[in-house]
Order: structure tokens, then C-alpha cells, then sequence
């Protein structure tokens, strides 16, 4: 959410960032918000008056009762009573007005880094880098379901009885290696100097809204019928939320946290071959990381975060490349972002597995995240990072990590969590 001001101040820059991300049908609230935040302000003022005025009124009345003159007394009553009136009616439409601006504001999109592409939605985000020799076999990769049925691995049939489709059973070794690349994503950030946690896994309202936009909210996120309660779509939700209307001292920033969740997710509407299976589904395990920092600190921060995850599958000898994502591919809360992509030898491409995000003062602003310095308080700012999510670094891993027998080797830095070198199908 942006500061009032500065869309008073600037309402053609606040167009034109709308205009980048292809939204024109929003342009019309920028000058909505500005006509509410004038009234809201004139208001203010005339409140300011009539209370300075009541006061004035009182002491008047307590001079002319003690003076006996109880009609012209009377008279001066009457005007405090229409001023309390008026008082009460300016209050109303204050609150009126407020909420209004409030959730007009929470529309408008945040504004973009200058360094972000210009372009109308994913087809036209930018590769930046490659990391890792990516490999195609001389062997036809089987779908990455196949691959884990002959490790005895999942059970999707019986998951869509129990659940429905966008469910999974995973066994055996299959369900040891994602709990292993947890522990060791879990472990890489921490030597990295950042705090683990585990959050809740459910939120309230006001943490949902402070989080993410409306559109986001309703595209992803479940509500618990009957109570204030959303389960959490990512842990960078409820992590975020841990700093609700705090004031934290200067000295102490920046916080990095790295955290465990489960996430459930809608994922409306219908998917390729090629996200069927563990690829899009409405409930997974993930390793996230998260940082609040003072603002001239944050773009460095970026940087730090989106190395962290190409770090970790690299070690993991997995091909990925970063790519930048362009204003249209922005959600509206986001400053800059950038996807890390694995590469997959199935399909001879990369594909989606983590995503780096730089929110500014977003979401601080949105849930009075607030820093202590020296010449006063200032909104804090807010970043967060996919270290890993398994069920999507499963298919990455599996297929780059896949012999012709279909059998999986381990790299080295797993062997610890999993306690083999080598995943091999049963004769």
C-alpha cells in the first residue's frame, strides 16, 4: 500500500506505474483516492474547529450562569447541542470516508522497481542467468509420477478417495527424500545465519490483507468457515505477520528467518500433462525465508536471497537460471521479483520451482511494521524467498538425478539426511 501523500504528491507517476503494469482499469482510483483523502482531511479540520469552538462555548456558558444571565446561557447551549450534532455527524462520514480510502488505496498497485521489464504478463519476463549445464539423456525420461510408482513412492488414486484430486500419498523412499531436502534446506539456511522457525499455520483476517492483495487472497487462500482463520498459502504469511504493529529498534535489524510450513493452495482452474502429478496441487511442504530490513538496506537483501536457492540446488546438481519478472507478472504488493527456473530433461526446458520478491514498504505499511532510528519511526521493509518446495524440487530432482534403470543417485550433500547414495526400484 503507498503512502497517501506521496499519491497526492504524485498522482501521474502513481498512473503511469498502472499504466506498466497493465491495469488501466484501475487509473480511476487514484484520483478516487485523492478526492477521499481531501475530504477526509477537510473533515479533520472542520472537527479541529467545532471542538476548538465547543470549548470556547463552554467557558462561556460557565461565565454567564455565574453572572445569572441563565437565557443568554441557554442560548449558548443550544449552540454546543448543534455543534455536538454536527460533531457527531463529521465522525460518522470520517469513518465513512477512511474505510473508503483504506480499501481504495489497498488497490492501487505498489510502485515498481525502475529496473523491472515492461511487459503484459509471463510470456514476456527476461532471462538474467544459467547456472549449471543443463542435460538431456539418451533415454526417454519417464513422467515424474512414473518414475516415483517404480520406486514405490506415491499413491495418487488413493489420496483422490480420501481427498480429491490435488492430493498425494507419498511413501517409502520417496517420502524420506522430501523430508530430506527439507532438513537439509532447513540446515543450509541456518549455517547461512538465519533463524529457523516454525509459524502457525493458519491466520487471521488482518495478517491476509496485510499480506497479500485482494485478488491474491481470493485466488489462492482457504478460509476456515465460522471463524477468523485462513489457512496459509506459504509460510511467508504468517512469518510476515509475526511483526504485526510492532516498533522494532534500528540496532536490531535486519531479522532472517527461514521457516517450515505445509501450504494450502485453491489452484483454480484446469493444467497441462505437464502440471498434473505433484506439480500443481493444494497442499505442500515448503522451506521459505524471510527478511525485514531497513529500507536502504532491502535491494542488497534481494540479491542475498533469490543466490540462497540457486546455491542450494546447485549443490543438489540441478541446472536452474533466474529470470526477472516484468511489470504485467508483478502481484501488486511487489517492488521486483525474480523466479528461479530448474531445469527439466523431460520436457527440454525450465520450469518454475521458487521465487524471490522485494514487497518495499508493502506489507510494513499495510501491518504497522515500524523501525525505531534516530530521527524517528519508519516503515520497515520486507522480503521473502522459495528456498525449496519438494514437491516441485522432487520432479527437478528425480529427472536430473535419473539413471536409465530407474534408479536415482544422491548427491553428496543429501547422502547424510537420506542414508544412501542410490534410490533403485524393487526387482
Amino acid at each position: 500500500m503507498l503512502d497517501i501523500k506521496f499519491v497526492r504528491e504524485n498522482p501521474d507517476i502513481v498512473k503511469q506505474n498502472i499504466k506498466n503494469k497493465f491495469q488501466d482499469s484501475k487509473l480511476p482510483l487514484v484520483d478516487e483516492a485523492i478526492e477521499l483523502d481531501k475530504r477526509n482531511r477537510a473533515i479533520k479540520q472542520e472537527v479541529e474547529a467545532l471542538r476548538a469552538d465547543r470549548n470556547k462555548l463552554s467557558k462561556q456558558i460557565g461565565a454567564l450562569m455565574g453572572q445569572g444571565k441563565k437565557d443568554e446561557a441557554e442560548q449558548v447551549k443550544a449552540q454546543v447541542k448543534t455543534q455536538a450534532d454536527r460533531l457527531d455527524a463529521l465522525s460518522a462520514e470520517e469513518k465513512e470516508v477512511e474505510e473508503k480510502l483504506r480499501k481504495t488505496m489497498m488497490v492501487i498497485p505498489n510502485i515498481i522497481d525502475s529496473s523491472v521489464p515492461i511487459g503484459k504478463d509471463d510470456s514476456e519476463n527476461v532471462e538474467i542467468e544459467k547456472f549449471g549445464e543443463p542435460r538431456v539423456p539418451d533415454f526417454e525420461v519417464p513422467y515424474h509420477t512414473d518414475i516415483m510408482e517404480k520406486l514405490n513412492g506415491i499413491d495418487l488414486e488413493s489420496a483422490r478417495k480420501v481427498a480429491g484430486n490435488g492430493f498425494y500419498y507419498l511413501m517409502g523412499d520417496i517420502a524420506v527424500l522430501h523430508s530430506s531436502i527439507l532438513a537439509y534446506a532447513r540446515d543450509f539456511m541456518v549455517q547461512r545465519g538465519f533463524t529457523y522457525c516454525i509459524p502457525p499455520f493458519m491466520i487471521r483476517s488482518d495478517v491476509v490483507t496485510g499480506v497479500m492483495s485482494f485478488a491474491e487472497m481470493d485466488a489462492m487462500m482457504y478460509k476456515i468457515e465460522g471463524e477468523d482463520l485462513y489457512l496459509i498459502g506459504t509460510s511467508e504469511h504468517s512469518m510476515i505477520g509475526k511483526f504485526i504493529d510492532t516498533v522494532n529498534p534500528e540496532e536490531k535489524l535486519p531479522y532472517t528467518l527461514t521457516s517450515y510450513s505445509p501450504c494450502f493452495r485453491k489452484e483454480k482452474g484446469a493444467h497441462g500433462l505437464e502440471e498434473r502429478g505433484v506439480y500443481r496441487i493444494h497442499q505442500f511442504e515448503k522451506q521459505e525465508m524471510i527478511v525485514v530490513c531497513k529500507p536502504e538496506e532491502s535491494k542488497e537483501w534481494f540479491e542475498k536471497l533469490w543466490k540462497n536457492t540457486v546455491d542450494l540446488f546447485r549443490s543438489l546438481d540441478i541446472p536452474v537460471r533466474t529470470i526477472e519478472c516484468c511489470s504485467g507478472d508483478l502481484a501488486d504488493l511487489k517492488v521486483k521479483s525474480i523466479d528461479v527456473e530448474a531445469w527439466s530433461p523431460r520436457q527440454k526446458k525450465y520450469f518454475e520451482v521458487g521465487s524471490c520478491s522485494n514487497l518495499g514498504d508493502a506489507q510494513a505499511r499495510r501491518l504497522k511494521i515500524r523501525v525505531r532510528g534516530e530521527n524517528g519511526n519508519y516503515f520497515a521493509h520486507t522480503l521473502n524467498n522459495t528456498v525449496v518446495a519438494p514437491p516441485r524440487m522432487l520432479i527437478a530432482f528425480l529427472e536430473n538425478n535419473l539413471n536409465e534403470d530407474g534408479s536415482v543417485n544422491i548427491p553428496e550433500a543429501l547422502v547424510p539426511y537420506i542414508r544412501k547414495e542410490k534410490l533403485t526400484p524393487d526387482a
